[in-house]
């Protein structure tokens, strides 16, 4: 099953990190993602473009309503012409494998825009 049919599980806060080895077997299904440390903890981040402001707001709508679908919620940043979207999991500091789903998730909604 790829991560965009997959979804978020319920974490707790002593849910394990991703490993390495888990990170770069998920990588492929999200290549235009990259691997960021921010405040010392691992995230997820792309950058996505749009033709103005109004299409990148909508897309961070729908993004949001992802989010709430499943429980779990990035940092967005909605600027003209593009957004910025970063996952990672609160509550363990760094990735979960629900991060790569939404991830995913995520790419799938701007291909379908």
């Amino acid at each position: 099953m790829t991560l965009q049919q997959q979804h978020c599980e319920a974490c707790r806060a002593d849910a394990p990190r991703i490993t390495e080895q888990e990170a770069r077997e998920l990588r492929p299904q999200i290549p235009d993602w990259k691997q960021i440390e921010e405040d010392g903890e691992e995230r997820l981040q792309r950058q996505f473009s749009f033709k103005n402001f109004a299409e990148a707001l909508a897309f961070t709508n729908r993004v949001g309503d992802l989010a709430e679908d499943e429980g779990h919620h990035p940092a967005l940043l909605t600027e003209y012409g593009k957004v910025t979207v970063t996952w990672w999991t609160h509550k363990i500091g760094g990735l979960h494998r629900n991060d790569f789903i939404c991830a995913a998730k995520t790419d799938d909604l701007y291909e379908h825009r």
